[in-house]
């Protein structure tokens, strides 16, 4: 069974190119919104705090503060509504699943800089 829902996902989902990035980068997701026939396109800018999940499930969460009030969104990987996604800053953390990130406000909500080699 998972055989053949492997196969199905390999040949029917479409693939979409994105640069690599792990819990802790700034990133920005550019995705369309559909407001009757109207198409926009809006971003969301945020740090990265979960990857999960592979292949055609892969999702990630995004955290930003609005004002004084957290706001965090699930993006599947395979989206179609994702234009594209834009790495501002990679980060320097040590898990891959960064929760702890929710409670922390003002300096301590600070992320280092991951130099790049």
């Amino acid at each position: 069974m998972e055989a053949l829902l492997q196969y199905v996902q390999d040949a029917f989902v479409p693939k979409k190119e994105f640069p690599s990035f792990q819990a802790g980068d700034t990133i920005t997701v550019y995705y369309e919104i559909r407001e009757g026939e109207k198409v926009r396109t809006q971003f969301f800018k945020g740090v990265v705090i979960q990857i999960k999940g592979s292949g055609a499930t892969k999702t990630f969460t995004i955290r930003k503060m609005s004002g004084t009030v957290g706001v965090e969104r699930i993006f599947p990987m395979n989206l179609p509504g994702i234009q594209k996604i834009e790495v501002n800053s990679r980060g320097k953390v040590r898990r891959s699943r960064i929760y702890y990130f929710r409670e922390l406000t003002g300096k301590k909500a600070r992320i280092k800089e991951r130099q790049l080699k």
